[in-house]
């Protein structure tokens, strides 16, 4: 089996084990992951943080989005840009009104309410999405490489995080040369610092 089949025959089956999770359950796990991800000392000191919406099954983002957005910090979006195939990047203020159904009914920013952010050299930190993940840092996406040629554009090498399930935590992710590994690994059950085989506590001291 070619790379790209065992990515897809992972990325199938973790997805339908992700869909059986009921609301309630998914609900309750989201917000204990976000808690935690708010607990990381990386994301404390970030003043600019990027985010994005969930949809479907997916962990509760928006948790996540809402309280960075509460604690002051710049908050910033990604928006399919089709065209381009990229993914353009604005901030982000209320999501009562900043953000709509967009590419593949995933919610993003309003063009018309919201600022295109330039300066990536300024983002702190990065919540990635993804289908799955191993405790390296690998991390498998939709297939359509828009996080990691975002991650490739990208200055600087800010902070990258992934909240997810432990249900989606593997053995290994099958990796390519143009896949960016996360630097912390957030579920339900431990913070993983990647890379080192371990849980770490990663959060800031009071």
């Amino acid at each position: 089996m070619n790379m790209q089949a065992r990515k897809q025959a992972l990325r199938q089956r973790i997805i339908a084990a992700r869909d059986e999770l009921t609301p309630i359950l998914q609900a309750r796990l989201s917000r204990e992951i976000a808690r935690q991800l708010c607990d990381l000392a990386t994301y404390k000191t970030a003043q600019t943080v990027l985010g994005y919406m969930n949809f479907g099954s997916e962990l509760h983002s928006e948790l996540w989005v809402q309280q960075a957005l509460a604690d002051g910090k710049r908050v910033l979006l990604p928006r399919v840009n089709k065209a381009r195939k990229q993914l353009d990047i604005y901030e982000v203020g209320d999501l009562g009104v900043d953000v709509a159904p967009g590419s593949w009914g995933i919610r993003e920013p309003v063009i018309e309410r919201c600022k295109h952010f330039d300066a990536l050299g300024e983002i702190g930190l990065v919540l990635l999405p993804g289908v799955a993940f191993d405790r390296a840092g690998g991390r498998l996406g939709y297939g359509g490489g828009f996080y990691d040629k975002l991650i490739a554009r990208l200055p600087h090498k800010p902070t990258l995080v992934a909240g997810t399930f432990a249900l989606q935590v593997v053995t290994e992710i099958p990796q390519e040369p143009t896949d960016h590994k996360v630097d912390w690994l957030v579920t339900e059950n431990e913070t993983i610092r990647c890379n080192l085989g371990e849980s770490k506590d990663g959060y800031a001291t009071t």
